[in-house]
This record gives C-alpha cells, structure tokens and sequence, in this order.
C-alpha cells in the first residue's frame, strides 16, 4: 500500500491518545488509554504501545509514512528524550527511540504537546490560514505554542511557545517549575478552584468542588467565582500581551478545559489583553476559542509527522 497517511500520538498526565490521518488532517481512526502516570516508566510505555497497536492493527496502518508526538514536557526534541512534570517515572526518558521501535523504524518526530495544539489549530482549526499566532492550552496546567511566519516555531528543543511560565505577577505564587507567578499559578483549572476557595467561594452541593463549578457560579454571577476567573484572564492576558509585542502577532486561540467555561473567561480575557496590547502595531488582537477539542494533539503531531 502507498504510504500516503500519517499518525500522530497526544500524550498527557492523565491520557495517550493517537491516531491515523489522511494528508488533509483528517483523524481516520484513534485510539486512548488512561496515562498511568504514577507507575513506573515501563509502564508508561507499556500503556504507549498499546495506543499504538491498536493503530497497527488497522489495515490503514501499512500506509503510514510517518509519526509525529505531542508529549507533555519539558522535553529534548534534538535528543528525542522526555521528562514531563505530570509523569515522573519519565526522567530524560528516550520517548523517539522507544516509539521508533513499535513502528517498525518509521520517521519519528516530537514536539511539545502546546506546539502540537498549536500545530494542529494552523492546520485545521481556529488558526487555519494565520500567519501569526498565539496558541495557549489552559488546562491542569498551562502550555501554548507559536505560528510564526505561517510555520510552527518549535524551537530547537520542542519547547518553544511554552507560555504558561511567562511571568503574570513577579511576587505571586510558587509555581512547581521553582518560579513565581508563572501564568500558570493563576490560570490553570486546579489555581482557579484553589484561588475561589481561598476567598470564599463554596459550590452548592459540596461533591462538585471542582472548576468547572466555579465557572457555573460565575456564569450566576457569583463574585468571587467571576473574580477567580478574571484573575485567570489577567494572567493570560499578560502572556498573549507578551508574544504579541515581541512577534506581532494578532490572533490568539485558546483551548483546554479551562477554555470551556465560555464568556466567563474569554469576556474577560478580550477586555485584558486590550489593556496589554496599546501600541499600534498589536492593537486589536483577535481572540478565538480552539476548534478541535481533544483532537487538537493528535492533528498537530500528525501535522509534524506530515513534514518528516
């Protein structure tokens, strides 16, 4: 069978999704399984292979050219190692090497997984046709990736566009990457929940502390609920202010769980960055949410096995 497909591999803290796609981005079929991201690095990988023999046992596996990865980070992209916060057991672990030996010695390549969403926005979602873009994931943490010049800008790691350790606030809180007041301490879902806690704010029925209940109490106008997720909006605000004076960018597309809360982040958020971005060339930055749901990793890793 001509190789004329792609796959590409999303892996996380909490899930190792992958999946076949056509040229044009399309996910022909995928593949999932929990991360158990607190056994032990074989484990990890045992898990990985599963996810990918479920793609091999396709008969559409026999015209995949190529594998692109979107891996939590950080990460080596020269090396092909990772060492994600979110998996421990994963220290300098040989990820490209590892993989490259499941599928019979195609071309392997790795981004980090906010490049990998942003990959995938450019390709065939919110981003599709920018030359320019700010691309953030808000989520359990906070990642991202740039479009510059119409072309991913991975770096020569993998880890460029790493937004979430931008720094909102230079006193704020102790992120786990040993900084303060990273993005990330702020914007991320279990900082919103903390932050709304800490003030006050308590959900109805107590089994749903979550922060998707905190964006519920600020959609009902709760205050400290709404003050959470400003203080969330603010923090990134600070980030695509950040990129867009330094690369002129003028189109941010943010995705992630966070990003679900709707008008109660993207309200504020748009009113935020107007306040950051005054000079003229980035004023009237562009805000949209991400368009491919969970399926943003896996077009954007296969978007980078697409280029191998």
């Amino acid at each position: 069978m001509k190789p004329t497909l792609v796959a590409g591999i999303d892996i996380g803290g909490t899930k190792i999704a992958a999946g076949i796609t056509d040229m044009a981005g399309t996910v022909l079929f995928g593949a999932r399984r929990p991360t158990p991201a607190a056994d032990d690095a074989a484990v990890v990988m045992d898990a990985l292979g599963e996810v990918i023999g479920e793609l091999a046992a396709r008969p559409e596996w026999a015209a995949v050219r190529a594998v692109g990865i979107g891996s939590a980070g950080p990460l080596d992209g020269a090396r092909g190692t990772v060492s994600p916060i979110n998996i421990p057991a994963w220290r300098d672990f040989p990820l490209v090497e590892g993989v490259r030996s499941l599928v019979d010695d195609r071309p392997v390549g790795l981004v980090g997984d906010g490049a990998a969403m942003a990959s995938g926005e450019h390709w065939r979602g919110a981003a599709a046709g920018a030359q320019d873009a700010v691309c953030l994931v808000v989520s359990t943490g906070v990642g991202g990736g740039l479009i510059l010049g119409g072309s991913l800008c991975a770096g020569p790691t993998g880890n460029a566009g790493h937004l979430g350790h931008i720094i909102a606030e230079p006193d704020g809180e102790q992120c786990p990457c040993g900084a303060r007041g990273c993005v990330e301490t702020a914007a991320a879902g279990p900082a919103i929940l903390a932050w709304a806690l800490r003030h006050g704010w308590r959900p109805h029925d107590p089994g749903t502390t979550t922060t998707a209940a905190v964006a519920e109490a600020a959609r009902a106008g709760d205050p400290i609920a709404l003050a959470a997720f400003d203080r969330a909006a603010r923090a990134v605000a600070v980030a695509v202010g950040a990129v867009a004076n330094l690369t002129e960018a003028r189109l941010a597309v943010i995705g992630g769980g966070v990003a679900h809360a709707g008008d109660v982040l993207f309200r504020p958020l748009r009113s935020h960055i107007d306040r950051v971005t005054r000079l003229s060339f980035v004023r009237g930055v562009t805000v949209r949410p991400a368009a491919l749901g969970e399926q943003a990793g896996i077009i954007g890793a296969a978007a980078l096995a697409r280029d191998l």
